[in-house]
């Protein structure tokens, strides 16, 4: 694999977890700018590996991808917490996981549907976010 073969999507995956962490630290949220940034890159990197991999006799490499999806629901779980009756963190959690998802999309070179997933995802946040706010569940 050539370097560049390996760094574009990166870097896609990169912007696409930063854009999405600039929404979360906008409204002041635990997990934001650098926190989906690097899952984005994490899951596209584990992805790029994988991939390496792909043509040899033996190998499942769809076996990442299922641990990045279990592996990002852990760090998810760290991020939603208890405080008496209320649950805070759940939208956060889905955020990150959703990040892990861009970067596996921008590792097998899905550019146009990062970037669509990535607006959708900040405009669920945004505008869903006002909503939750006037109901007055956030």
């Amino acid at each position: 694999m050539a370097f560049l073969d390996f760094m574009i999507p990166v870097l896609v995956a990169l912007i696409s977890g930063l854009l999405i962490g600039l929404e979360r630290e906008f409204k002041n949220k635990n997990a934001g700018l650098k926190t989906n940034a690097l899952v984005s890159v994490g899951a596209a990197i584990f992805m790029l590996i994988s991939l390496k991999f792909e043509h040899q006799f033996g190998v499942d490499i769809t076996r990442v991808l299922s641990q990045v999806v279990v592996g990002i629901g852990f760090l998810g779980a760290g991020v939603i917490v208890r405080k008496g009756a209320n649950i805070h963190g759940l939208t956060t959690a889905a955020t990150v996981w959703c990040c892990a998802a861009l970067g596996c999309l921008a590792a097998v070179e899905m550019y146009l549907e990062v970037a669509a997933v990535t607006i959708l995802i900040i405009a669920v946040n945004f505008i869903f976010g006002f909503f939750d706010h006037k109901i007055g569940k956030e």
